[in-house]
């Protein structure tokens, strides 16, 4: 009988080491998926975003783009102060390489401040809201108050997240453009140079009277 106890005895202990030194294992750490840095220098300084992995048609032309030179030698093209400034045509004056990326639209991701998204010719000849293969723009934005969100959100029919409200009341952005252009990054820091852009003098067509030029590479 004193065997079986101590028997026992030896068994419940073993279970417990066990079963402490299960509950002190290190839990296994989610790998997060790398996401890919371009530095964008232009003249009045340098603009760093971040390509976002959800949006992987529009990431992968964008880092082919700049890995062949593309947008080296490239101006901005379009500004328009409160609004966004836009580039993408090459140094030698093509507008796009002459392809089109499908739309890829996800919600997590608006029209706020700093949002770095691809322009495209208008619905009429253009239903599917392809984008460009190079055109994009940069939103620098301005800040709206609740009644004019809500006409918005009238609008697009649609109903903008607790997030998007209090961004676009307070950091600012371009609402009316949700659901239409497809954003696939964002600035992470140089938005003073935005700024700085979207305040150029600019002529009546909204190019800078002054050329802006830029060049990009990959830095992570």
């Amino acid at each position: 009988m004193k065997k079986a106890i101590i028997f026992m005895l030896v068994i419940f202990t073993a279970f417990e080491i066990s079963g402490f030194a299960q509950a002190k294992k290190t839990p296994v750490k989610q790998k997060t998926e790398k996401q890919t840095k371009v530095l964008i220098h232009t003249d009045l300084g340098d603009i760093k975003i971040v390509l976002y992995n959800e949006t992987p048609n529009h990431r992968d032309n964008f880092i082919k783009l700049v890995k062949e030179g593309w947008y080296n030698g490239s101006p901005w093209h379009r500004v328009i102060k409160g609004f966004m400034i836009q580039g993408g045509t090459n140094k030698d004056g093509r507008l796009d390489p002459g392809n089109t990326i499908p739309a890829e639209f996800v919600s997590k991701y608006y029209h706020k401040r700093g949002a770095l998204a691809a322009a495209r010719t208008g619905d009429n000849v253009n239903p599917s809201k392809a984008s460009s293969g190079s055109q994009f723009y940069i939103v620098q934005g301005n800040k709206f108050d609740e009644t004019t969100l809500s006409s918005i959100e009238t609008r697009l029919n649609t109903k903008f997240s607790p997030e998007q409200l209090n961004d676009y009341k307070t950091i600012g952005g371009a609402p009316h453009l949700d659901g239409a252009y497809t954003i696939f990054g964002e600035v992470i820091s140089g938005l003073d140079v935005v700024d700085k852009i979207a305040a150029a003098q600019v002529d009546q067509a909204s190019k800078p009277v002054k050329e802006i030029k830029m060049t990009m590479k990959i830095i992570e």
